[in-house]
């Protein structure tokens, strides 16, 4: 028996959570009878999106993706799987665990430490995307069986999260349904407490993807340990100490030690031969504003990027118009801010998603 659909409350429509047009790919999905996997992280997006996809017809299976944790570190899995455990059972779905350590450890943090070694600043959350929740998942889901996978992910509005979702290949965003992908918090919040799930209360979670609390500041200090090193103002003089180039991004709001002036000092470039870092008190130099252009690699496209388009180069960031050619995306107006090599560069036409890079030095 079907807990949810036998409660005496109002069914509730879910047309208009497959509607998503930054995935045309996955429009118009009938889920009647189709063997689909939900990502089941133990949150409230996920289990709102087993919930409305059982509600359609889907035969669900909620799967928790265990990753890597690192030694010494606080580690919140177990408690997130055992919330995820907890959505299942009140929804009488299948639970499975897909321990997929290997492929977070290799494709997300030896990927990521290479990157800060070389001075560049990654995105972990996209390569987690990629590489695990779906990559590893969706090999997974389909060697059982599966017709489709679903995820959590916001796709417009306040929380969208295409910009995470440019490196994942096509093929397997044309089998992933995001229930939830058109919708707002509130919304999807109002729904788990109609659904009656024990994670409705719930807080969202902060901090690296599967890392759970810990930021990317306390897991490099934990790699790296602390180097001090100076910081130099743009005309050479010393004015501080920092703890360490490693630990630092390009723009990045940064505290000196041992600094007889008074900030806020950001970054604006990093030495990491010497340990240096180049700071100033104005987050993006005058120079900045003349750069029209941003080089990148390791493209992934969902179609032709041709004609005119717009570009975010930092999450939350602005989009920037212009054209791409080869490896380079030309903005037709000086760029608002500086780009961080490593970081991602996305791209849209008309709100769709067209694919995305990583930025180049």
């Amino acid at each position: 028996m079907d807990p949810v659909r036998n409660q005496e409350r109002e069914r509730v429509p879910v047309r208009e959570a497959f509607h998503d047009v930054r995935d045309p790919i996955s429009n118009g999905v009938d889920v009647r009878g189709k063997k689909v996997f939900v990502g089941l992280s133990g949150g409230v997006d996920s289990s709102v999106s087993a919930a409305l996809l059982q509600q359609a017809g889907a035969k669900v299976t909620g799967v928790f993706i265990k990753g890597w944790y690192p030694p010494g570190m606080p580690c919140t899995w177990a408690t997130e799987r055992r919330d995820a455990m907890r959505v299942a059972a009140r929804l009488s779905i299948p639970f499975l665990t897909l321990d997929a350590s290997s492929e977070y450890k290799t494709g997300v943090i030896d990927y990521l430490l290479i990157e800060y070694r070389a001075g560049r600043t990654p995105n972990p959350d996209i390569m987690c995307n990629k590489e695990v929740k779906f990559g590893a998942f969706y090999r997974y889901a389909t060697s059982l069986g599966a017709d489709a996978i679903a995820m959590g992910h916001y796709r417009s509005g306040e929380k969208d999260q295409s910009y995470f979702l440019w490196a994942v290949p096509k093929a397997m965003l044309a089998e992933t349904i995001f229930p939830v992908g058109h919708m707002e918090k509130s919304e999807v919040r109002a729904l788990a407490k109609r659904f009656n799930l024990p994670v409705a209360e719930k807080k969202d979670s902060q901090g690296i993807c599967f890392l759970g609390s810990v930021s990317v500041e306390e897991f490099l200090k934990s790699q790296f340990g602390i180097l001090p090193g100076h910081a130099r103002d743009t005309q050479g003089h010393t004015i501080g100490q920092h703890d360490g180039v490693f630990l630092s991004t390009l723009g990045q709001r940064i505290a000196l030690r041992e600094s007889n002036e008074a900030g806020p000092w950001f970054v604006l470039a990093k030495d990491i031969e010497k340990n240096e870092l180049i700071v100033s008190k104005v987050r993006f130099e005058d120079r900045a504003y003349a750069i029209r252009e941003i080089p990148f690699g390791n493209a992934n496209w969902f179609s032709e990027p041709t004609g005119v388009i717009e570009a975010q180069y930092r999450y939350r960031g602005p989009h920037v118009r212009g054209s791409v050619v080869g490896g380079l995306f030309t903005s037709t107006e000086p760029l608002p801010e500086i780009f961080t090599p490593g970081q991602s560069i996305v791209f849209y036409h008309n709100d769709e998603l067209v694919g995305g890079g990583i930025i180049a030095s």
